[in-house]
């Protein structure tokens, strides 16, 4: 069976039927775990598909794995002439994660240690560090960026010094590049890499730019779909990363921007995922996730994220980059000495401005939103990417000539917008409400009660407002408001869930539920109020009890029209005061 290169390559596992004359494997050579089928001795014995070129697919961080996922099915679309096969190299710190992320796509999952009894056609990796000892000297490294670029120093895992990111120096690695300079970089301290590079372009910044039609439907999605300002920070890994510098930034972000005017997410490198455990995330990030926090998944949905981000609060990692490119307004609240000098990243910390974290970070916020200078920023990012639109074609191309196979006929690969995320998080159930009352206008502002208390005083009214759901009981027992998310089917069956809410409760002041079409609020001394909002669906529970408590506040009867304005909501919110009912004691 020809491959292609020169001479015959016999048999081996993924070769069809063996040809008469042709080498057998010698006996014994398959160990237990081995895949038969589509590599193995006999692997001929059970294929359906043709099979005539061996791909191996090397994971070994959850950053590679999710390129390779991304970007290989585009590329071998519709060839059942090739095998694809993963195997995960289990030598790296940030492993933990990818078995689990690889099985639940479905891949065929090949020993790592069978990869030297096989004889691929080709290996494709995002990752420079595979171990590639064993491996057949003829066979091509296709490796591609699991960044930008080359951009950044990392720890060398063979060494203690440092070395550049991305740089697999083996005369089998073949680089996909993104911007000419690049190769101009390699050619300075890489020669060998350099001359096997090719210049592709970055799938996922033409990815990025192909989905900023859905950029509504992405904010709908984190939250943001009511026009509050979308806050993304983003982080890569290590010590000198945003949250190696500031691991509580999130917190104060998000205790910082009022629930009505912002929404904050977070993207984090999948090397913080693996090496700390999604548990430990969630335990660094409790306060900021109580604050309302949304926490992208690494394996899906940053680049959804950024299309929908107003401004990102980041580092010297890609995807700081990423935003640059889409010209969105930045903050760096980290930029250590790994960003290597020359480089658009190392132009972007220069210029961007640094977040200031003892000054007041709203106002940091908005100025940086105020003054962008976007042509500015997407000029320098433009730096790093050559021709968009075309790299998956491109990347397509280099990938079957280096397996010597004619391409598929037909269609381009086809351009797929960027997934919506599944964050976590994002829900706050408890929040220090500011109520101001001029004349028939009702201001609300509402902080998360993870952050500091703030002051009352110069006609503003405070209390703490709890969701029935917050779980800390100190909160539940301070708090003047208790609400529900849940509707209830009619007023009297609202009534009696605030009437035995209030009586659990004895420090609460009002307890709020929506009904059908209203939100029903049950006063301490029994009375009963309706409010509705008047021209579109009702607000939440939180902003209703508000209003209410705003009266109460203000010595005003809980009855008329008024105008709400929190955040971007502005409407107006008729109350009417019924009956009077009896508080349950006990």
């Amino acid at each position: 069976m020809r491959d292609g290169r020169e001479g015959t390559i016999e048999p081996e596992a993924g070769s069809r039927k063996p040809e008469a004359g042709s080498r057998k494997p010698e006996a014994g050579s398959r160990k237990p775990g081995d895949l038969r089928v589509p590599v193995g001795d006999d692997a001929w014995r059970w294929r359906t598909f043709p099979g005539e070129r061996l791909l191996v697919a090397a994971a070994r961080t959850v950053t590679s794995a999710v390129r390779l996922l991304d970007v290989l099915p585009d590329l071998v679309r519709g060839d059942p002439r090739v095998d694809v096969v993963f195997a995960f190299d289990p030598t790296s710190a940030f492993g933990d994660g990818v078995h689990d992320l690889l099985h639940a796509a479905g891949v065929r999952l090949m020993p790592w240690d069978q990869l030297s009894r096989v004889r691929p056609h080709l290996v494709v990796s995002a990752s420079e560090n595979i171990d590639t000892t064993g491996l057949d000297t003829r066979c091509p490294v296709l490796v591609l960026p699991h960044g930008i670029g080359f951009h950044k120093l990392v720890p060398d895992a063979r060494g203690s010094g440092r070395r550049l990111s991305g740089v697999m120096d083996d005369p089998r690695a073949r680089h996909a590049v993104s911007h000419p300079d690049q190769i101009a970089q390699l050619a300075e301290h890489h020669p060998g890499p350099a001359a096997r590079a090719r210049l592709i372009g970055d799938p996922y910044h033409d990815g990025l730019l192909a989905s900023r039609p859905l950029r509504a439907r992405y904010r709908a999605v984190l939250g943001a779909g009511d026009d509050r300002r979308l806050v993304l920070i983003t982080s890569t890994w290590g010590p000198q990363s945003l949250l190696g510098r500031d691991p509580h930034l999130p917190a104060r972000l998000a205790a910082a921007l009022p629930l009505d005017e912002y929404r904050v997410a977070a993207v984090l490198h999948p090397n913080v995922w693996s090496a700390h455990s999604p548990w430990q995330v969630r335990a660094v990030e409790a306060a900021a996730l109580d604050g309302g926090l949304l926490l992208v998944p690494p394996e899906r949905g940053w680049p959804a994220a950024l299309v929908a981000a107003d401004v990102v609060v980041g580092d010297h990692g890609s995807v700081t980059l990423y935003a640059a490119a889409l010209g969105r307004p930045l903050l760096l609240a980290a930029f250590g000495e790994e960003s290597v000098p020359g480089t658009p990243m190392a132009e972007l910390g220069r210029v961007v401005p640094h977040l200031q974290p003892h000054e007041p970070l709203a106002a940091q916020l908005e100025r940086a939103v105020d003054e962008h200078d976007e042509e500015r920023v997407i000029k320098m990012a433009a730096g790093a990417f050559t021709e968009p639109g075309s790299a998956l074609l491109r990347l397509r191309s280099f990938l079957y000539e280096l397996m010597a196979l004619p391409e598929p006929d037909g269609s381009p690969p086809p351009r797929y917008a960027c997934p919506a995320p599944r964050p976590e998080g994002g829900a706050v159930t408890a929040a220090w409400v500011t109520t101001t009352v001029t004349g028939e206008e009702v201001s609300v502002r509402r902080l998360p009660a993870s952050g500091a208390q703030p002051e009352e005083g110069g006609g503003r009214f405070l209390h703490l407002s709890c969701d029935e759901d917050e779980r800390d009981l100190r909160l539940l027992g301070s708090a003047s408001a208790l609400t529900t998310g849940t509707c209830h089917d009619s007023v009297a069956q609202a009534v009696r869930w605030a009437l035995d809410t209030l009586a659990a409760w004895p420090g609460a002041r009002l307890a709020t539920a929506p009904a059908p079409g209203r939100c029903v609020s049950v006063l301490r001394d029994g009375r009963v109020v309706e409010t509705s909002v008047t021209g579109r669906p009702p607000a939440d529970a939180g902003l209703h009890a508000a209003v209410v408590y705003a009266h109460l506040r203000a010595g005003r009867p809980p009855a008329g029209t008024v105008r709400l304005r929190a955040g971007v909501r502005d409407a107006d919110v008729v109350l009417s005061l019924r009956r009077s009912r009896h508080v349950r004691e006990g």
